[in-house]
């Protein structure tokens, strides 16, 4: 009985034994596994390497290249003009009334005729550069009369005999027939004696009508009554009367009052914006108008100044409207401004102002547009190699070069000079007796 106790006990402790064994060879087994195949953070940095770099490269080019400045431009006139008359008001009215409006906003117009009618009397256009600065009356001498006469011609109305620069009674009769041809009647002027009422002139040809009474009834009586020093005095009275007359019809008459008329440098002219409005009061500006050929003028930073110059090819862009039009660079100033309607004092935001003439007519409906400019700055002309910015490498020596790269993975540096550079790419001439040819790639960097 305790015989079999014994046997069953050793057979137990065995199982154990084996059981330990075997674990014991499981996490050996584990261990090993662990120390070939998991790392800790630490061996895996250590054990790390660089990976192997890959060449970039980029194909040598044969293409026209040009270099190109793009900005923003406004188009607008050679001359704007703001329409504010101070009006001749209407009998019993407190103030300058529109009566009429003759033309619309986007409008163009030719000259001699009424834009406005400002209690009802005409504003109109004339052709000329000198801005209007006072009537242009009877008898006035200048070269705002000069303007006027020639303004006259132009329109068919004949000066006659007149002086040039002279308003005398042939530009009289021609603003008389301005007048007529726009359906009204002209404002005359008034004599030049002060404290007379009524018309000078009628006035002047009354007091002829008695000096020549007076004369006239001394000569007619009986000889032995005549008196000689009365009838001298008759004749110098009617002398001095005629002279007064002839003073008074050479500053009477048709005038050019300076609140009907603005003078415009070229026709036909476009109605920029039209603010007046029938049974309105005469504001601030009744209108804005503009003359002469339509320009795009815009503003340059330092960096771009440089790069332009009169001449260059621009490229006029309207994105509301979708035109595309040619133009060549004008002019470009050489001290920096603030844009027009901004501050002049400020600093921050100026530029250099650049002006651009397009090669056709721009549409009218581009007034006042904001548009893109694009200056081709400069151009090769013809086509030449070229390659990438990045792959021109400048060394110690001042030498620049570019890598070929083989296809058999051998590399090849080049002496070229560089040229003119545009849209990520620069002209390149071999140098020093290196060859270089469209379809050669060259190294531009080296990603990893």
């Amino acid at each position: 009985m305790f015989e079999a106790g014994e046997k069953s006990g050793l057979a137990r402790r065995k199982r154990v034994v084996a059981a330990l064994a075997a674990g014991a060879v499981v996490l050996s087994g584990a261990a090993l596994w662990t120390a070939t195949f998991v790392k800790s953070p630490a061996q895996a940095a250590a054990d790390a390497g660089p990976p192997t770099p890959d060449v970039l490269t980029a194909p040598v080019e044969r293409r026209v290249l040009a270099d190109t400045v793009v900005t923003r431009g406004t188009v607008s006139a050679a001359q704007t003009v703001d329409l504010a008359p101070v009006g001749v008001a209407a009998e019993g009215a407190t103030a300058p009334v529109v009566t009429k409006v003759m033309v619309r906003s986007g409008q163009t117009f030719e000259a001699g005729r009424a834009l406005v009618e400002v209690s009802g009397r005409p504003v109109f256009a004339l052709p000329g550069k000198l801005p209007v600065y006072r009537d242009l009356k009877p008898n006035t001498r200048g070269d705002d009369v000069r303007q006027l006469q020639r303004a006259l011609q132009q329109l068919g109305h004949s000066t006659g005999s007149d002086a040039s620069g002279t308003f005398g009674p042939g530009t009289k009769q021609a603003v008389g027939a301005l007048y007529a041809a726009m359906g009204y009647e002209p404002l005359t002027a008034a004599g030049v004696a002060e404290g007379s009422d009524g018309d000078p002139v009628r006035a002047a040809q009354g007091e002829v009508k008695q000096a020549q009474r007076h004369l006239d009834g001394l000569l007619g009586e009986a000889q032995e009554k005549q008196d000689a020093d009365e009838i001298r005095y008759a004749r110098e009275d009617l002398a001095e009367a005629r002279s007064r007359l002839a003073e008074a019809e050479a500053v009477s008459g048709p005038m050019v009052p300076a609140s009907e008329v603005v003078f415009l440098s070229g026709f036909p002219a476009r109605v920029d914006a039209m603010s007046a409005k029938v049974g309105g009061e005469v504001g601030e500006k009744l209108a804005t108008v503009s003359a002469g050929r339509l320009v795009i003028k815009g503003m340059l930073g330092a960096q771009e100044k440089d790069l332009i110059r009169p001449g260059q090819k621009v490229e006029v862009l309207s994105e509301v409207y979708g035109d595309k039009v040619t133009g060549t660079v004008s002019s470009v100033a050489d001290t920096p401004t603030a844009p027009e309607g901004e501050d002049q004092g400020a600093a921050a935001g100026q530029g250099y102002a650049v002006v651009v003439k397009p090669v056709s007519t721009l549409p009218p409906r581009l007034a006042g547009q904001d548009v893109r400019l694009t200056v081709e700055a400069a151009s090769t002309g013809k086509k030449v190699l070229v390659v990438p910015v990045s792959a021109l490498s400048a060394g110690a020596d001042s030498r620049t070069t570019v890598t070929v790269l083989e296809d058999s993975g051998t590399r090849r540096r080049i002496e070229v000079r560089p040229g003119t550079s545009g849209d990520g790419y620069t002209e390149v001439v071999p140098a020093g007796g290196g060859e270089l040819a469209p379809g050669d790639k060259v190294i531009v960097g080296v990603a990893r």
